[in-house]
């Protein structure tokens, strides 16, 4: 089947006007007629219903469609995979990430990315909370976790080291913890629903987690940018990525809390696509911008 054809059907059945769809593709009315009615023939069966009033999808249409767009796809991520289109790469991209990694890295960075791409729209979905990937229609997820998920294809991105810290004040007022058993006796900022992590120290043997067993976090927190302002703030002692807090670290306005302890967490930043979609031209040039700007060598491990 010609991809042209398929292409005008695709754009008849978004709009349900084949004069509009075709002249989008520079075609006049009869032109787009006759290039629906070569593909109806070919599949054996009319994708339309037509009236002089309008124009609706048939069940056949209805059932053709998303076939259609696969094929369409497919031909786009083919192109992609030997290096061509990229500069016509065009669409709306739906991009899920935690908002407080897209404040600090992405956010800054999209203004290079659609003056290369002038073609793309973004839909941004910026959560701390998980998205579901598929469920939700997403083309690509930025997310902190390794994939587990079979229906899922990951990208790692950067690495996610997660630290313990709080503020100078906090640990003046309320003591520096040298020992893990010593947070059982201080304020903790706790992620909402995080698994504990265990902290790893050679020299002294045990089994230890922040947050600790005995110990009860004084405010749970869903999201991450607040977590880094109350810490700040003197809240208590949390636990970030590397990525959230270097800055602050830095600057003094954070510190570094038990830091003879490894965190035992082999997390890091991943970008994961659906396993049933085709990489598409729009979601590999995002994929390939991040990891070029990003990831290559993230700032927070600058030395």
């Amino acid at each position: 089947m010609d991809t042209n054809c398929i292409k005008l059907f695709v754009l008849a059945a978004e709009t349900l006007n084949i004069s509009a769809a075709g002249q989008q593709l520079g075609l006049t009315p009869s032109v787009a007629s006759a290039w629906l009615a070569k593909l109806e023939m070919q599949v054996g069966a009319d994708l339309f219903h037509r009236t002089t009033r309008k124009v609706t999808l048939s069940i056949a249409g209805v059932e053709f469609l998303p076939y259609a767009k696969e094929i369409l796809a497919q031909q786009e991520a083919a192109l992609a995979a030997l290096g061509q289109g990229n500069n016509n790469v065009s669409g709306t991209l739906r991009f899920a990430a935690s908002s407080t990694f897209a404040q600090r890295y992405i956010m800054p960075i999209l203004p290079e990315f659609l003056d290369r791409y002038p073609d793309i729209n973004l839909e941004l979905m910026l959560s701390d909370s998980q998205v579901k990937l598929i469920e939700g229609g997403y083309d690509l997820a930025l997310r902190n976790l390794a994939v587990e998920d079979s229906s899922l294809i990951g990208r790692r991105l950067a690495n996610d080291t997660r630290v313990l810290c709080a503020s100078a004040e906090y640990l003046a007022q309320y003591g520096t913890p040298t020992t893990p058993e010593q947070l059982n006796q201080h304020r903790l900022l706790v992620f909402m629903n995080a698994k504990p992590r265990r902290l790893i120290n050679t020299k002294n043997k045990g089994d230890f987690s922040f947050p600790p067993e005995k110990g009860k976090p004084r405010i749970l927190c869903d999201d991450g940018a607040s977590m880094r302002i109350g810490a700040k703030a003197g809240v208590g002692i949390c636990m970030s990525s590397l990525w959230s807090i270097h800055t602050e670290l830095q600057e003094g306005s954070l510190v570094r809390v038990l830091p003879d302890y490894k965190i035992d967490d082999n997390s890091a930043v991943w970008l994961v696509y659906p396993k049933s979609n085709v990489l598409t031209a729009k979601v590999r040039v995002l994929i390939d911008f991040l990891v070029e700007k990003i990831g290559d060598s993230p700032i927070w491990e600058a030395p």
